[in-house]
């Protein structure tokens, strides 16, 4: 009874391959047998109704409402397909959204960024899709209501399609779309980084280039063009260090900077998540760093990563986004450690933008300071990159640090980046190089979204996802 999907899509035709996935019905308590017999028996369409059940929202501030008897969404494009909504991985933007008032189009609106289900209606045109594929639809084109998740069907382009191999549910598919591709755009246009020899993986910073500028939306096109030079492409044994290492999108982040051979530095609170992630086979860093005193992190962070770090990914809001652009920036100089600070006082410096860099003691040796990225093309000195996911500081970047914002619409407003995405995720699937994050609990039915969204609200989900089992 529900259905997700996160974001946008347009330009390029998508090529076709040939399709290695069957039906997956597994449920995370027990595993479905099938026989030869099964597998070579011909699917029979699941009929498809013109009204269902979506969760709409009325009004900011107001909890979804169920509605009966609305129209199940139509094809509109011959690269689309209707699937059958069974599981939604309910994601902080749909808490965020209503109770702030932002990135609500329309008012009902459907919300719900990624689902898992079955395709009951493939495309028109050429796909590699078939009628009852197990799929996830990522759904980050959060204008076209057809999209959204939260309904019993859902339409979805093929090219922001991944079939589930039969190894996962579709409980555990449904938790991954959106950090994934938060994930790899982030790492592969914002730092440049190649996944071309990861089951040959997209090198996205190359891809983009390629395409007409014309093609690529105005507000994230210097993002995509012009914000990181060639020769400041992030490179394997690259350090990359990621705030809030517990979250769904730091998981999925960490897992490509790995198998791009990245050195990771996850700052989480440890008191919480240290001895999970320590030992976690997946999302393990090379260095974990406790996120309760900022500046120290900070301290921990430069040291250990020789003066050499140039990258970092924000995935918790501008205060950790400050301390990260402290961490990158070259010039920076903490407090006298004889009189340290406490570190709610050096966040409220941090907030205040103060950097009272007269006042320091001392100071490593720096490479000259770079300018921002309008000038980037004039110089050869590398700059660091800081990617914010939430957020990014009010202040200018200080001299040699480049701030980012995944320019998320490339999923879904560009096939050819789309198509990229979605088929490499799943081979990383199939060959199990990625792993689904954790799943922290399973509420029933469209109508228990609420009660998830609240416990969220409520910061009982951390470190995993929290899924709603529709049918």
């Amino acid at each position: 009874m529900g259905t997700s999907v996160f974001h946008r899509v347009s330009f390029h035709r998508l090529y076709k391959s040939r399709s290695t996935s069957k039906p997956n019905d597994t449920k995370p308590a027990e595993a479905r047998v099938v026989t030869m017999d099964q597998q070579q028996q011909p699917l029979q369409p699941t009929p498809v109704p013109d009204k269902q059940t979506v969760l709409l929202l009325h009004a900011a501030r107001q909890p979804y409402e169920l509605a009966d008897d609305y129209p199940v969404p139509a094809l509109q494009d011959d690269s689309e397909a209707l699937v059958r909504t069974q599981a939604i991985g309910l994601n902080p933007i749909d808490w965020k959204s209503p109770d702030f008032n932002f990135a609500i189009p329309q008012l009902p609106y459907i919300s719900g960024r990624e689902l898992a289900g079955e395709v009951v209606v493939s495309p028109r045109g050429s796909s590699r899709l078939k009628v009852g594929d197990k799929v996830l639809a990522i759904s980050t084109d959060y204008r076209d209501l057809r999209k959204a998740a939260y309904q019993q069907y859902a339409v979805c382009p093929d090219y922001n399609i991944v079939r589930l191999p039969r190894s996962l549910s579709v409980e555990e598919g449904s938790t991954l779309g959106v950090a994934f591709v938060a994930a790899a755009l982030g790492l592969g246009v914002c730092i440049g980084l190649d996944f071309s020899t990861i089951l040959g993986g997209p090198d996205l910073y190359t891809l983009v280039r390629q395409l007409p500028a014309e093609s690529l939306a105005a507000d994230i096109r210097q993002e995509c063009l012009d914000n990181l030079r060639s020769h400041d492409r992030a490179q394997p044994d690259d350090w990359i260090a990621i705030w809030g290492g517990s979250s769904t999108s730091a998981n999925l982040t960490i897992q490509l900077a790995r198998l791009a051979g990245l050195k990771t530095i996850s700052v989480v609170d440890t008191a919480k998540h240290g001895v999970r992630l320590s030992n976690h086979r997946a999302i393990r860093a090379d260095l974990l760093v406790d996120s309760h005193d900022p500046q120290r992190a900070i301290e921990i962070i430069r040291r250990n990563a020789g003066g050499r770090l140039r990258f970092a990914v924000d995935t918790r809001g501008r205060d950790s986004a400050v301390a990260l652009m402290h961490a990158l920036d070259p010039n920076y100089v903490a407090e006298d450690p004889a009189t340290p600070a406490s570190a709610a006082t050096v966040l409220e410096k941090w907030k205040a933008g103060d950097e009272d860099k007269d006042a320091a003691r001392a100071s490593p040796p720096s490479p000259p300071a770079t300018p921002h990225a309008e000038s980037l093309s004039d110089l050869t000195l590398p700059s660091a990159h800081l990617v914010g996911l939430t957020g990014l500081p009010k202040q200018s970047p200080p001299d040699g640090v480049v701030f980012h914002t995944v320019p998320i619409k490339l999923f879904h407003e560009v096939p050819a980046v789309g198509q990229a995405l979605v088929e490499w995720l799943e081979r990383l699937l199939e060959q199990g190089l990625v792993t689904p994050p954790d799943i922290i609990d399973v509420e029933k039915g469209l109508g228990s979204i609420n009660k998830g969204l609240d416990r969220m609200r409520r910061g009982e989900i951390s470190g995993g996802k929290l899924v709603v089992r529709v049918d």
